[in-house]
């Protein structure tokens, strides 16, 4: 159950309250402080699942934990940057609605045996809202350089790619769950 997989996990979800904390009080070192840790966290998304496929770690704890943890991870940050009026709440509702519809999904279909599988849209929208919310905690100019400006565009492509793949587990779900 405890490994150095889902230790990463829990690092992770132990990463969101000083991420939270350090955008509650929003300045350019707090901002920049965030994004790192926001980096970090995201991180181990990528090398925890390596660790536990190369070492034989995988654990249910691990499946449903690791998904758990990166939906909480994006979802505070979005939730954070509303608040702070450095995104829209119609583009964050829309990417955590995306989110919670997509885990209830692999749930209904794993509660018959199937799997729904993260495709290549899935894992293209992780990664580019992975990448949009760093400048966007970041927000700060920065020698010149507006990151925000960045972010923005980002996250509306984000945005796209969110509602795309969501879109395309609704289908799979429809050929894999409601068709059997």
């Amino acid at each position: 159950m405890f490994n150095l997989a889902n230790n990463l996990t829990f690092l992770r979800i132990a990463c969101i309250p000083l991420l939270v904390l350090l955008l509650y009080f929003p300045s350019k070192i707090s901002c920049l402080i965030a994004m790192f840790i926001f980096i970090g966290a995201s991180l181990t998304d990528l090398v925890d699942g390596i660790i536990a496929r190369r070492y034989n770690l995988v654990t249910n704890m691990g499946k449903f934990l690791d998904p758990l943890a990166d939906k909480l991870l994006v979802a505070s940050a979005l939730i954070m940057l509303v608040k702070l009026g450095w995104v829209e709440a119609w583009i964050s509702i829309t990417i955590v609605s995306r989110e919670i519809l997509v885990t209830g999904l692999r749930a209904i279909a794993a509660d018959q045996g199937l799997v729904i599988a993260a495709d290549k849209y899935g894992k293209l929208k992780t990664i580019v809202q992975t990448v949009a919310l760093c400048p966007l905690i970041l927000h700060y100019k920065w020698w010149g350089f507006d990151p925000n400006l960045l972010g923005q565009v980002l996250i509306y492509l984000a945005l796209i790619l969110t509602l795309f793949s969501g879109v395309n587990y609704l289908r799979n779900f429809y050929r894999k769950v409601l068709t059997n």
